[in-house]
């Protein structure tokens, strides 16, 4: 008589615990809908493309530096442009980029700081160029020499052959500036100073890449 009695009381018990659960469901569920949705999960925002006329044409990323840029870091042209490169072909469709080593080889030559738009797109037979002229660079903290923290900020501009070789279109697009660190810089040394430029560069690639192609940013 005892086991069935505690079988029965069991049997009261487990709709009564069920009920309790399900209460508590609704009134979490009731709560959610109290909470603003940038709460309740990752929320994206669609960015459109500031151009978009690069898929499928024959194009080349041209990198201006000043002289005192390149005394510190010469290679900085061809560095930047090839990480550029690489996310343009990694992101917009069948577009042809001229080898970013191929432009630099051909700047050397011509023995001037930078080769025009027209000039370039001449040589390589291009119906667009990406002009990239550096505004700011650095990697050291200008207030502290012995902190590192880049910053790179650039202007962009498209140069549209397309039509007509003579008269190119300048399309100016809003201008780029990218800081790694974001919030304090590192002490130098020479693995922190290999980690910030190649971070700064692939942050500073992706925010110029990302004109030429529709994508989202976290909100």
């Amino acid at each position: 008589m005892k086991s069935t009695g505690r079988l029965f009381e069991l049997a009261l018990r487990k709709p009564v615990a069920i009920g309790l659960c399900l209460a508590i469901a609704h009134l979490l569920v009731g709560c959610n809908l109290l909470i603003p949705l940038a709460f309740l999960g990752e929320h994206k925002e669609k960015v459109p493309a500031e151009f978009a006329k690069l898929a499928g044409k024959q194009a080349a990323v041209v990198v201006w530096a000043a002289q005192e840029t390149l005394f510190d870091y010469p290679h900085v042209r061809l560095e930047l442009g090839t990480h550029i490169g690489d996310r343009l072909r990694e992101k917009v469709d069948s577009v042809r980029l001229v080898d970013s080593r191929k432009v630099e080889d051909y700047i050397q030559r011509s023995l001037s700081n930078a080769a025009s738009p027209e000039e370039i797109a001449g040589k390589f037979s291009c119906e667009m160029v990406v002009y990239v002229e550096l505004l700011e660079f650095q990697i050291r903290d200008p207030e502290a020499p012995d902190y590192l923290r880049a910053r790179i900020h650039a202007s962009v501009a498209v140069y549209d052959f397309h039509e007509d070789n003579a008269q190119p279109k300048r399309f100016e697009l809003r201008e780029v500036e990218t800081v790694y660190p974001a919030s304090q810089a590192l002490l130098f040394s020479s693995t922190n100073a290999v980690v910030v430029r190649k971070q700064a560069y692939e942050l500073f690639a992706d925010s110029v890449a990302c004109k030429f192609y529709d994508h989202e940013k976290e909100l």
